[in-house]
């Protein structure tokens, strides 16, 4: 299947989050830029079936969090924000960095990619 147009006309620095919106990606190509903070992408060298296994877990305990947080149960949402932790972690997304070229870990909001 050939790619659209609009497709292709999308910048190189650019991603399509799961709910459609564009979201950018820093020039290094470590992070993603959501609403003017820096979130670190998935480890690239992450197997497919892996990475595939572990977004659903991701996906099923942010859903958690989101009940409890909308019946007002402060005590699961604390529980449900652990369960959130471990796919984050496997997926490279928290924890060490996964990348070796000495470049330091740059998750404030002051840096210039998250302007």
């Amino acid at each position: 299947m050939k790619p659209s147009a609009r497709s292709q006309r999308r910048s190189a620095n650019s991603a399509r989050s799961e709910a459609g919106a564009t979201v950018r990606v820093t020039p290094d190509g470590r992070y993603l830029v959501v609403r003017g903070r820096l979130c670190r992408r998935s480890d690239a060298r992450l197997a497919a079936p892996e990475r595939a296994a572990l977004v659903p877990q991701l996906m099923t305990a942010r859903r958690a969090v989101g009940r409890a947080r909308r019946r007002g149960d402060t005590a699961t949402v604390a529980d449900t924000h652990a369960t959130v932790d471990a796919p984050k972690r496997a997926l490279g997304e928290r924890g060490p960095i996964c990348w070796s070229d000495g470049a330091p870990d740059r998750m404030a909001r002051t840096t210039p990619c998250a302007a």
